[in-house]
């Protein structure tokens, strides 16, 4: 499961049930919910059973799957359990089973097939060829958008870097601080670790990032849950290029038109207008397929099959770099730990030192983050050398990094005192799956993780699984 979807479940699993059967009633969202958040194996036991007429035995189900593919399993059974896709059925006098809940299984099915007149999935709106918008006009709109976001929160204003008429909402800059992305002083605004790791992020994940804080706000916004992940969940599931009515479309769901636009999300010829389109930032919301590593190599990949344009830094063992670019943004996030001493039209030349890297470390930026987005954009000359960065820079900055940070705390919950080794090794490894592990002990049998609930939840399901026979 990647990152995105990581956090997205966790959203979803905060829930109450009276949520996800108002969810489950649209086929579109029971079809994303599908797509995206259910791995290979969930998928075949949610197709296996979306027919049938009776529930699935536990005994059967336990067929179906290899010995040494039990793990795996388990995992899938308790995330089809707490996303409340399946549930359990016992009934006095007969073996336990399985069954899939409704409303989830007709939607899907209806989703699958076809028919109804739910209109989850968009109502077309049908505009003469020559107003219609193309999907360049519309890449270029979400590009610059996104990109406006982005350059807000590394400050690339402040570097006397183009200006491509982006002005962001005061909704828009309150949200970015609300979700600790940014630190807002007067009208100063410095990215914050938080910030920083969601600039490294594939645009996918930063796009769910963004969209969650939406929806945790939503509420104070005056906004109905259910019809905001609703319609989120029919965005990605409309086709790029494609106008839509906003005929059906709910009151929330009419605001949420206007601030997703400023994001780039959708696109509507203005606030009045009666259709919008989705942009490629929507239409890959339920697919990790389309998820991107950056804005600018995400939109050039999708119109282009070149690939010569990957990576863009230079870096020497004098600590000297070289960037072969001319976007604003790569520009301003080199400055945040890069002090730039020339720019040309397609290049711009600088040297990292103690003190560059220091004050990036001051804002919340860590020394692994830097050497992470190095390397993700090294050019692919650096590529050819057996080590992509220099040693001597990365371990310098990390050397930096720890001249101020002699120890680092976590905070977290321990979990000890297993009886047995594969109760131990079960959780520990669903901790690892789950991307909540920081630090294990196999002999003492204990490990650390920073969430709980959804180890509390495996461990309450294997108990009663193993009470249950």
């Amino acid at each position: 499961m990647s990152a995105s979807s990581v956090r997205l479940f966790e959203y979803l699993e905060s829930l109450p049930g009276t949520v996800f059967n108002r969810l489950y009633k649209q086929p579109s969202t029971a079809l994303a919910i599908f797509r995206r958040m259910l791995p290979q194996l969930a998928k075949s036991f949610v197709m296996a059973m979306l027919y049938m007429n009776r529930p699935l035995l536990i005994a059967d189900l336990q067929t179906w799957v290899r010995p040494d593919g039990e793990r795996e399993k388990d995992s899938s059974v308790d995330l089809l359990e707490r996303l409340q896709i399946m549930r359990r059925t016992a009934e006095p006098g007969k073996p336990r089973s399985y069954i899939l809940t409704n409303p989830f299984a007709s939607s899907l099915r209806q989703a699958l097939t076809g028919g109804g007149n739910h209109k989850s999935f968009g109502i077309p709106s049908d505009i003469q060829p020559e107003r219609r918008v193309t999907t360049s006009q519309l890449d270029d709109f979400a590009r610059r958008q996104w990109e406006g976001v982005l350059g807000y929160m590394v400050g690339s204003t402040g570097i006397g870097l183009r200006d491509d008429g982006v002005n962001l909402n005061t909704s828009v800059k309150t949200l970015l601080k609300y979700g600790g992305l940014v630190d807002v002083k007067g009208k100063s605004v410095d990215i914050t670790q938080d910030g920083f790791a969601f600039v490294l992020q594939e645009v996918n994940a930063q796009v769910w990032t963004i969209l969650i804080l939406y929806l945790d706000n939503a509420e104070q916004l005056g906004m109905d849950q259910v019809d905001v992940l609703s319609f989120l969940f029919m965005l990605g599931s409309l086709e790029l290029g494609q106008a839509y009515s906003r005929a059906n479309l709910t009151e929330t769901q009419l605001q949420m038109l206007l601030d997703l636009g400023d994001f780039g999300i959708v696109y509507q010829d203005s606030p009045e207008s009666e259709s919008y389109y989705p942009t490629r930032l929507a239409t890959t919301l339920t697919s990790d397929a389309g998820a991107l590593r950056s804005v600018s190599a995400g939109f050039d990949t999708a119109l282009s099959s070149s690939t010569n344009d990957k990576g863009f830094v230079v870096i020497e063992t004098n600590y000297r770099l070289y960037a072969y670019t001319s976007s604003p943004l790569q520009i301003a996030i080199l400055s945040l730990f890069t002090r730039l001493i020339t720019r040309y039209p397609n290049m711009v030349a600088g040297k990292m030192s103690r003190e560059s890297v220091r004050r990036a470390i001051n804002m919340g930026i860590t020394g692994d983050q830097i050497i992470d987005f190095l390397y993700t954009h090294a050019h692919p000359q650096m590529r050819k050398n057996v080590n992509v960065l220099p040693p001597t820079v990365v371990d310098q900055i990390r050397l930096w990094q720890i001249e101020g940070e002699r120890m680092k705390s976590t905070v977290g919950f321990l979990f000890k005192d297993f009886p047995t080794l594969p109760e131990y090794e079960g959780p520990c490894q669903y901790a690892r799956d789950i991307g909540v592990l920081v630090w294990k002990s196999d002999a003492k049998r204990m490990f650390f993780v920073t969430r709980h609930e959804q180890i509390a939840a495996y461990l309450k399901n294997q108990r009663q699984r193993r009470d249950g026979g």
